[in-house]
């Protein structure tokens, strides 16, 4: 009842009773306006307000509706026109080749000769390698594969195919040896980029190119297949290399006779009974026993080290050094050129050493590394350089 009265009386300060006059012909005649009469002409104006507003919005939700259609429409004719010429393109082009169908098998063969140049500079190099013809033979016997029941044109393609299995063929050999010496590298705690020498690659600088677009101009064969053979190519380069920067690493074992007895890293130490590191491998074996080089090198120490006793050092290079401890005696001496598995040292235990074997470290750039790593390198080194 209270905000009634309250209502009421804002209404009436709001719309207060007005007086009007209005003069006409020498009278003069007055109107009273009271707040009811206010209060219904103002409604009147806002309820018209109100139904103009509503109007223009659904008018103008009516034109952008009419729009938005207009645009569908639109689009799905230029979709439609679109369909229509790329239909009569595709029926353009199938004519123009039925048409010139007489040049089309010469254009094939030559295209296919071609192909044959463009692989001989990938084959040629893939000749001899270890674990090649293994991997080719299949596809190259497929490639040779001829129905004599089928069509000149029908041959001349088969051919085509069999160069496209031949090429996949030899970009996953390639490929995957790269990959195992990469393997093999990253095993033993090295880079393979370190070793890595890309100036060199198949077939001239003609490979080197980086753009196929270049090297397909060159060979006269499509980019697609330039730029298989590139890839091919340069992964069997990278193989080709690695493998060669493998045979200098001391990833061969010491010894050919006993085992492995104390590993890399912390353990008993057998004179104080506590922990301590341990920088190499030792092996066991009887005495005397020949001790052979794990690398090719040079021999840059040949004498006595505390702790060590007799020791052998070979500097393999790239910062890659081997020692061998606890020896008997020598069979190297200082600044002497040593093959991997030449005989450098016979087993002993001179020097802190409980009986007798041999103790070896491999260091990279100053550092003592796990041997361990670098005797399983090997193993991958050789599965990649002689096949499967």
């Amino acid at each position: 009842m209270h905000r009634l009265t309250q209502l009421r009386r804002s209404l009436v300060e709001l719309f207060p009773e007005r007086h009007l006059y209005v003069r006409s012909g020498g009278a003069m005649r007055a109107f009273v306006l009271s707040t009811k009469k206010q209060l219904v002409i103002a409604s009147g104006v806002a309820g018209a307000a109100l139904w103009m507003g509503v109007s223009t919005a659904a008018m103008l939700v009516n034109l952008l509706s009419v729009s938005a259609a207009d645009r569908e429409i639109a689009r799905l004719k230029a979709q439609s026109e679109r369909y229509v010429a790329d239909r009569q393109a595709r029926l353009d082009s199938a004519m123009a080749r039925l048409n010139a169908a007489s040049g089309s098998s010469n254009d094939l063969a030559a295209s296919i000769e071609k192909r044959h140049a463009a692989l001989a500079l990938l084959l040629t190099d893939l000749k001899g390698a270890p674990g090649a013809a293994d991997a080719l033979t299949p596809a190259i016997n497929r490639a040779l594969a001829n129905n004599a029941d089928a069509t000149p044109m029908r041959r001349v393609e088969m051919v085509r195919i069999g160069q496209e299995q031949l090429l996949d063929a030899a970009d996953s050999y390639a490929k995957s040896r790269a990959d195992r010496l990469r393997l093999a590298f990253r095993m033993a705690g090295l880079q393979p980029s370190s070793f890595s020498d890309r100036t060199g690659s198949l077939g001239g600088p003609l490979i080197e190119s980086k753009d196929p677009r270049a090297l397909a101009a060159v060979l006269d064969v499509d980019d697609d297949f330039a730029l298989r053979i590139q890839r091919a190519a340069r992964e069997l380069n990278e193989a080709h290399v690695l493998s060669e920067a493998a045979q200098s690493l001391p990833i061969q074992r010491p010894t050919a006779s006993g085992s492995q007895t104390s590993g890399f890293g912390v353990r008993f130490d057998p004179f104080t009974r506590r922990p301590a590191y341990h920088s190499g491998l030792d092996f066991s074996g009887g005495h005397r026993a020949p001790i052979y080089a794990t690398g090719p090198g040079v021999v840059a120490f040949v004498g006595q080290r505390s702790g060590y006793g007799n020791v052998v050092e070979i500097d393999h290079g790239r910062g890659l050094k081997t020692r061998y401890a606890h020896l008997a005696g020598f069979a190297v001496q200082r600044g002497q050129r040593v093959a991997v598995g030449q005989r450098i040292a016979a087993m002993g235990s001179t020097g802190r050493s409980t009986g007798t074997h041999l103790h070896y470290e491999v260091w990279v750039n100053g550092r003592a590394q796990n041997p361990g790593r670098f005797l399983k390198a090997g193993q991958y080194v050789l599965q990649a350089t002689q096949g499967d």
